[in-house]
């Protein structure tokens, strides 16, 4: 039930703002307005205001916004109030409305999220230095030590992990060529990135370097007296370094009532604390991994949302270049079903989560329409360009012909989606 009430909420909302904006500047223009609508189908509950019906439909999927005269086989008075009737840059303006309002939504969306401030991985905007090598993994087998720095992947430079992730996610049994730094020696190794996990996204197997840092420490635990202070990064316990969040707790766990010798970083100094557990336990809260504190001004998350939305636009480009190519397997595409799934785990992690997830697909929802595929708000689009450059109209015949192309593609690509839907619940 949560899945679902997620699932609608997100959708309802991009489909609503999307919507809203083809309405709005409709309406600006004098554009009269026939239907309001969220969801296709049979219609489930309807309104009347002003000359228009406002109503939600039964299949949530989607919504649309009928205008008076919008296309050649509409009945016709050819008043001034009927889309065609009006000028092609006014109907570019209520074209790209739509697209325009999701993106708008996602950067006010994420920088509300930001400006809650986070605890953010220093590894993630850190040089990709690989910290461990799994086992079995295409990176063994590649030869990928511990200690190297990735410089680029792909002939593309790597400046961090974030980088790194971006460039392997999409790139599941695909070869890659990467240039590592090894000694001072660049090396060029050629890897291949293993599927996992039910949307096969692709991993070699490596982690950043990750050091235990304490983020909370109990007020009168064995910890907290023996001067342990939030931030302080731990870099080895009895002299054994190295040690994972799991590691770090095992040993405490396993020591019983003997005193361990917890060696930190604080301030750029190393020092020994003496700790001894009690219960098993020593009263601290222990990250994975280091962490700077992030709490931007409302104008500071604005500039950042703008700054995480172009990276992620340019990580779309990539992935549709990807695709087109067919150097992104297509089984990594989501529809409904997983993007129902994606909204109820979001929203099991609480609000924030959510809305970063709508954040997300609004970004991708503005994007994907402003594509030149007829049917899609940017396919619309070209066709105007194109008659504005030629400076004639296309025949109806011909517009008919693209659409139903469009229509076509459009068809086959939800058919794909869904497909990967069922394939990943029966997996």
């Amino acid at each position: 039930m949560v899945t679902l009430l997620a699932f609608l909420f997100v959708l309802g909302v991009l489909v609503f703002v999307h919507e809203f904006g083809h309405f709005l500047v409709a309406r600006l223009h004098g554009i009269r307005v026939l239907t309001f609508s969220l969801g296709f189908g049979p219609k489930l509950i309807k309104v009347r205001r002003g000359g228009t019906e406002y109503c939600v439909s039964a299949v949530p999927l989607g919504g649309y916004v009928k205008l008076a005269g919008e296309t050649v086989e509409d009945t016709r008075t050819f008043a001034s109030d009927e889309f065609l009737s009006k000028s092609k840059w006014v109907r570019f303006q209520v074209y790209i409305a739509g697209p325009i309002m999701n993106l708008l939504l996602a950067v006010v969306v994420l920088a509300g999220v930001l400006s809650r401030g986070a605890d953010v991985p220093l590894y993630s905007s850190a040089p990709a230095v690989i910290g461990a090598v799994a086992p079995g993994s295409p990176a063994e087998r590649a030869g990928l030590q511990p200690g190297d720095t990735i410089l680029s992947i792909g002939g593309v430079e790597m400046p961090s992990w974030d980088a790194v992730d971006t460039a392997l996610l999409p790139k599941a049994n695909r070869e890659l060529d990467m240039t590592l730094m090894r000694d001072g020696t660049r090396r060029e190794i050629k890897i291949t990135p293993e599927a996992t996990g039910k949307y096969e996204f692709g991993q070699v197997g490596i982690q950043p370097v990750m050091r235990p840092e304490v983020q909370f420490v109990t007020p009168g635990s064995p910890a907290l007296q023996s001067g342990l202070q939030r931030g302080d990064v731990i870099l080895a316990v009895d002299n054994q370094a190295r040690l994972s969040r799991e590691q770090v707790i095992d040993r405490i766990r396993k020591a019983g009532g003997q005193t361990l010798t917890f060696t930190v970083l604080r301030g750029g100094e190393s020092l020994d604390l003496k700790i001894a557990p009690s219960g098993g336990m020593i009263g601290a809260q222990l990250t994975p991994f280091e962490v700077r504190r992030v709490d931007p001004t409302l104008v500071e998350a604005f500039n950042l949302s703008l700054k995480q939305n172009w990276e992620s636009t340019v990580q779309i480009g990539q992935t549709v270049k990807g695709l087109v190519s067919r150097q992104v397997p297509v089984r990594q595409l989501m529809g409904p079903v997983a993007i129902a799934e994606l909204s109820g785990q979001a929203a099991a992690l609480g609000w924030a989560t959510l809305f970063n997830l709508m954040a997300m697909i609004s970004l991708n929802l503005g994007l994907i329409n402003l594509l030149p595929v007829p049917v899609l708000d940017g396919g619309h689009i070209a066709i105007l360009a194109a008659e504005g450059l030629s400076r004639r109209d296309f025949s109806d015949k011909w517009k008919e012909r693209i659409l139903l192309a469009g229509a076509a593609l459009i068809a086959l690509l939800m058919v794909t989606v869904i497909f990967n839907d069922i394939s990943r619940l029966l997996r």
